[in-house]
């Protein structure tokens, strides 16, 4: 078996992938972190878009900015943007957009734990933000809670002694409501809150939910793109057998996620 890296090269395979469950949680998350009116905000990792898009339409900004370190995923981004108040540049959480006076709220959806030093990140995010300021992120219960990849890493360590190594919920323990909050306080945020917010990964048929993972960007596809031909099938041939129906064929799964905020 090759060694496997996650890529982050093609933002519309990373849509099919997980945007459009991105896209759903970031709806909820916005609602969740009651953010005052007319701040600026800072959208740190913000791959395609998601997070800055439910910004803009729930949130009443002054202005958003996302970055990103992946460019194909900043130009999806201002392709599919149509928000004057939205803007994305190209920068990793080790070198932040600033404005003057500081961002009101900087937030992170889905990209904490990919940070090579959350710790470093957050005091980044930290510095970018105004006296006050709140500081949020949003992450997915790798361990326990997001089942549709839970299922898949089951069936591809029964068949793989080595993927079990490329298990999400064992490469990312900030994942986790303690060690976030530990995180957030040991950064210096006052207020800090952390709860959960449950999203439905809804697939219409098995191809549904397979053919996105064969799209090469993010976890997953990038350990399925590694596969030869014969154990790819083997594995989509595990995956069938075990993924749970509806009366209508469908395949219904549950996705937790841990939002987290605090005060500067």
């Amino acid at each position: 078996m090759p060694e496997v890296h996650d890529r982050w090269a093609a933002a519309s395979a990373y849509e099919s992938f997980m945007g459009r469950w991105s896209r759903r949680l970031a709806v909820s998350f916005v609602s969740w972190l009651q953010a005052p009116a007319r701040v600026h905000w800072l959208d740190v990792g913000c791959g395609t878009g998601a997070l800055t898009d439910a910004i803009c339409v729930f949130a009443n900004p002054a202005s958003v900015v996302g970055c990103d370190p992946a460019e194909a995923f900043i130009e999806h981004a201002r392709r599919q943007s149509n928000d004057a108040r939205a803007s994305f540049v190209v920068a990793g959480a080790d070198d932040l957009p600033r404005v003057p006076g500081g961002f009101g709220s900087v937030t992170s959806l889905l990209a904490l734990n990919f940070f090579p030093d959350p710790s470093r990140a957050l005091h980044e995010m930290r510095t970018r933000t105004t006296a006050g300021g709140m500081i949020s992120a949003c992450v997915w219960d790798y361990a326990h809670g997001m089942e549709f990849l839970r299922r898949f890493w089951a069936v591809a360590g029964s068949l793989d002694a080595t993927a079990s190594q490329l298990d999400e919920g064992k490469r990312f323990p900030i994942c986790q409501p303690a060690a976030l909050v530990r995180l957030f306080r040991s950064g210096g945020l006052r207020d800090v809150r952390c709860e959960s917010i449950e999203i439905v990964t809804e697939f219409a048929t098995f191809d549904d939910y397979w053919q996105p993972l064969l799209g090469g960007t993010g976890p997953v596809p990038s350990y399925v793109s590694s596969l030869d031909v014969e154990r790819c099938a083997e594995l989509a041939r595990g995956l069938e057998a075990t993924l749970p129906r509806t009366s209508t064929g469908a395949i219904e799964l549950g996705a937790r996620a841990w939002v987290i905020r605090g005060n500067t």
